[in-house]
């Protein structure tokens, strides 16, 4: 497993605990990443991950509610609402990741994680957001 699935699969389960036991973020990034130790390269990637989502929430839920028919963001489940913010944060802000990485990625920790459905769920709403949050800008970010 290479450390930019480690650090995504990680910020998914921070994601969510903040989620569901309204755990504060600083305290549930801090559980976590000590966990990690000597893993270097995730746990700042991870680290990364976590705050971009938390500090862009709403613009990155906006993306993701434009991008998704008869759903809205709040009645996605909660595991595969966070694996999309990671995928969309990602879109968004950290460009050295190619679109199809993301992708790929995120349909992984769907299929993982989520239910029967999730992989599916999470990449049709991410082809639909790579075009919202980089329209005509695929080829620029390796898609």
């Amino acid at each position: 497993m290479n450390s930019r699935h480690k650090a995504r699969e990680t910020a998914l389960q921070i994601l969510y605990n903040v989620d569901i036991s309204q755990c504060p973020p600083a305290e549930a990034l801090g559980a976590q990443l000590d966990a990690m130790r000597g893993a270097g390269a995730a746990r700042r990637y991870c680290e990364a991950l976590v705050n971009g989502v938390l500090a862009e929430r709403r613009a990155i839920d906006a993306v993701i509610n434009e991008s998704s028919d008869n759903w809205t963001i709040d009645r996605m489940p909660l595991v595969d609402r966070n694996i999309l913010r990671i995928a969309v944060y990602e879109f968004m802000h950290l460009t050295d990741v190619p679109f199809k990485v993301v992708i790929d990625e995120a349909v992984e920790l769907a299929k993982r994680y989520g239910s029967e459905e999730s992989g599916a769920f999470v990449n049709g709403i991410l082809d639909k957001a790579r075009k919202c949050s980089h329209p005509g800008g695929a080829a620029a970010h390796g898609a």
